[in-house]
């Protein structure tokens, strides 16, 4: 089966990126959000990427224009009845993520495939809330979904191999590279990135380095493009944790244990950019 309709539920920082890429890439694409307000705001901030990306030159105005032809919203589930993928974005909620599948399972058609952005949730708890689980994975995009490349493609020990490839097809046609992977907490990128995270917290802790001079030697001594502490920033250090919780509770190894540091600054309400404050001041525009 090809894909040809796409749903996406959540119209948040990551929902919106999927709906504009997938709408770029010449799919219709249908945004869910829980009220109008949000669903407005989300739809809003589309238009405004998109306009970027004319004012830079990476699209002209018909592609933008068609983009967003292709694009419509909704409060409703049931909207979704037409889809041949619906793509979950919302809140990393377990509880959550399995009623909005199970609701999904009675709405959409037999075809349709069922996929998780999750980050962290339990893939294989989606689809067993399902009568569908050979049909749901997940669909891991990496923020800004519209410039970074990946897609982790989660194949559940409930998921078709079917399924995995119009998957696979799908993202590889709206120009992503996609990489396979197992339901295992973490996937790839992060099973690898929050525990080098997690280290470079603790060594500040220690006062082996500065922030600036840890940051640097990273990305001069190995090329990133941004350091430890800036990346974390950028993330969230709410967002590090929670997923640093998720990885400890599943795998009992203290490489995924948030250090003190990070769990007070977390209570103080120092999250990165998003606050103004976390490792870094961003009160004055930068840090």
């Amino acid at each position: 089966m090809a894909i040809q309709t796409v749903g996406v539920i959540g119209c948040g920082l990551m929902g919106s990126g999927i709906a504009q890429v997938s709408a770029q890439a010449g799919f219709p694409t249908i945004v869910i959000e829980a009220d109008q307000q949000l669903l407005d705001r989300g739809l809003a901030g589309i238009k405004a990427s998109l306009d970027a990306l004319v004012a830079k030159a990476k699209i002209n105005q018909k592609a933008r224009d068609d983009a967003v032809a292709r694009l419509t919203g909704s409060t409703r589930l049931e909207e979704l009845k037409g889809c041949d993928l619906v793509i979950e974005a919302i809140t990393e909620n377990q509880a959550l993520k399995n009623e909005t599948f199970a609701r999904l399972d009675a709405i959409c058609p037999p075809h349709t495939l069922l996929a998780s952005n999750t980050s962290s949730c339990n893939v294989t708890a989606m689809a067993a809330a399902t009568k569908r689980p050979g049909q749901v994975l997940g669909l891991h995009f990496f923020n800004p979904v519209p410039l970074m490349k990946l897609v982790e493609v989660v194949q559940t020990i409930l998921t078709g191999d079917a399924t995995v490839k119009t998957a696979y097809d799908w993202v590889q046609a709206i120009g992503k590279t996609p990489v396979k992977t197992r339901d295992s907490t973490g996937f790839i990128v992060n099973r690898l990135l929050v525990p080098y995270l997690l280290d470079a917290i603790r060594l500040y802790e220690s006062g082996l380095a500065s922030l600036e001079d840890l940051d640097t030697a990273m990305r001069l001594g190995c090329g990133y493009p941004m350091g430890p502490f800036t990346l974390l920033d950028l993330v969230g250090l709410d967002t590090t944790m929670y997923v640093a919780e998720v990885m400890f509770d599943e795998f009992r190894e203290p490489r995924y244990a948030p250090p003190p540091l990070l769990k007070r600054m977390v209570m103080a309400g120092r999250l990165g950019r998003k606050s103004g404050r976390g490792f870094y001041d961003y009160s004055g525009g930068g840090p």
